[in-house]
C-alpha cells in the first residue's frame, strides 16, 4: 500500500462508508407516496456518467421516475448535422431500466439549446417551412425511434406559451407556423405510440398563460393530436406563486382528461433582480451581497420557511391525487442545483431536499410526514 493511497485516497473511500450506509437508513419519498404519484429527480452528467457515487445511492433509494437535466437537449445530443451523442443518454436510460424507474425524455423541441444550423440554409439564410419541419421529424424519429419501449414518456414541446397566453414567437412559430406543436406530437407518437407524450412549460399558476395551454391542449385534442399530460413547471420561490393560483391551474388542467405532473421542482429562497428572466451581463455577473445573503450558510428561519412552503405545496398536490401522476424535483442536492448560477452566477441557493452534504433538510422530513399521515 503506497503512501499515498493512505494519505489521500483511503480517508476518501472511509468518509464516503457513513454517507452511503446512511442512504439507506432515511424515509425514502418514492415509498411513502408509493400509492399516490412517482416522485422524480433530474439526473446530472455526472451522476448519469457514475461520478458521483453517494448521489447515485440516494437517487436510487428515494426516487422512481427520473428525467435528464441536459442531455437530451437538442444541442448536446445532436450539435451538428449527422453528428448525435448517444452515450451519455444510453447510460442514462440504462440506469433507469435497471432501477426499474419511470424514464422521461426532455425534451424534443425548445426554442432554446437549439444549435443554429437548424434553422439556417447553407448560405445562412433561415429554411423554409418544409426544411425545418423535415429536420424536426427527423430528429424526433431519431430520438424516439431509437429509445422506443425504453424511454416511457417525452416532453414534446417546452415552452411555447408566452406569459399572455399567446404562443411564443420562436424560430418554430416563425419558419413552420403555429401547426409545428401538432407536427411535434405526431411524429413523436409515430415514432412510439406507446409512450406517454406531454406538454411541459413555466409559470402555469398565472391564470393567462394556464389558459393559454388550455386552448392549445383543446385544439390538440379536437384535432386528433395524441396528449398524454400536461407539466407544471415547479421553478418557485418562498412566497409565489400563490398556493390558491397552483390549485386552480391543476384542477383546471385535470378538466381536460390528461394527467397532470408537477415537473422541475425547486423553491428559490433568494431575492429575484430586475431582468430576471433575461438578465443583462451587468445582472449575470453582479456581486452585489444583496442579491447573495446567504452565502454563509441559510438561517433556521428560512429553513423552516422553505420547509412550510414545501409541505403547504404538498398538501395542494396530493389534494389532487386523483390527477397528479409525478411531482420530479430539478435535482437532487443544493449544490448541483441550476439556481446556483441563474439568473445572478455564482450565488447560493438553497432550493432542493438535500443540502450541499447530500443531507436531508428540514423540508425533506416534513414531506415525508405529510405523505405518512395522507395513508
Amino acid at each position: 500500500m503506497t503512501n499515498r493511497f493512505k494519505k489521500i485516497v483511503l480517508p476518501l473511500i472511509v468518509s464516503l462508508i457513513p454517507s452511503v450506509a446512511a442512504v439507506g437508513q432515511t424515509p425514502s419519498l418514492k415509498d411513502v407516496y408509493k400509492d399516490d404519484f412517482l416522485i422524480g429527480v433530474a439526473m446530472n452528467r455526472a451522476q448519469i456518467d457514475g461520478k458521483a457515487s453517494v448521489d447515485i445511492q440516494i437517487i436510487k433509494h428515494q426516487f422512481d421516475a427520473i428525467s435528464p437535466e441536459n442531455i437530451l437537449k437538442w444541442e448536446p445530443v445532436n450539435p451538428k448535422p449527422g453528428v448525435y451523442n448517444f452515450g451519455p443518454v444510453d447510460r442514462y436510460v440504462a440506469f433507469g431500466q435497471k432501477n426499474h424507474m419511470f424514464i422521461l425524455g426532455h425534451n424534443l423541441v425548445w426554442h432554446k439549446q437549439v444549435p443554429k444550423w437548424i434553422f439556417l440554409d447553407k448560405q445562412g439564410n433561415l429554411v423554409n417551412r418544409n426544411t425545418l419541419l423535415q429536420r424536426m421529424q427527423k430528429h424526433i424519429e431519431k430520438l424516439v425511434g431509437r429509445y422506443k419501449g425504453r424511454i416511457n414518456a417525452w416532453d414534446v414541446v417546452n415552452e411555447a406559451i408566452d406569459e399572455d397566453g399567446s404562443l411564443r414567437n420562436t424560430k418554430w412559430l416563425q419558419i413552420i407556423g403555429p401547426d409545428y406543436i401538432a407536427k411535434a406530437f405526431e411524429f413523436a407518437h409515430a415514432a412510439d405510440p406507446d409512450a406517454e407524450l406531454y406538454y411541459n412549460d413555466f409559470n402555469l399558476d398565472d391564470p393567462a398563460k394556464r389558459n393559454g395551454v388550455i386552448r392549445l391542449v383543446k385544439k390538440l385534442q379536437d384535432e386528433g393530436i395524441h396528449v398524454d399530460g400536461i407539466g407544471m413547471q415547479g421553478h418557485w420561490n418562498l412566497h409565489s406563486p400563490s398556493l390558491k393560483n397552483i390549485d386552480a391551474s391543476i384542477e383546471a388542467f385535470s378538466k381536460l382528461g390528461v394527467k397532470v405532473m408537477i415537473t422541475e421542482l425547486d423553491i428559490g429562497v433568494l431575492p429575484a433582480p430586475p431582468h430576471k428572466d433575461d438578465p443583462p451581463p451587468s445582472i449575470r455577473h453582479s456581486k452585489d451581497p444583496a442579491y447573495n445573503p446567504y452565502a454563509n450558510g441559510l438561517p433556521d428561519s428560512v429553513k423552516n420557511a422553505l420547509a412550510d412552503r414545501y409541505s403547504s405545496l404538498f398538501k395542494v398536490v396530493l389534494k389532487h391525487k386523483d390527477v397528479i401522476s409525478r411531482v420530479t424535483f430539478w435535482g437532487l442536492n443544493d449544490k448541483e442545483t441550476w439556481k446556483n448560477d441563474w439568473p445572478i452566477i455564482n450565488r447560493k441557493d438553497y432550493p432542493l431536499l438535500f443540502d450541499r452534504n447530500n443531507q436531508p433538510k428540514k423540508a425533506f422530513h416534513q414531506i415525508i410526514k405529510i405523505g405518512q399521515e395522507s395513508n
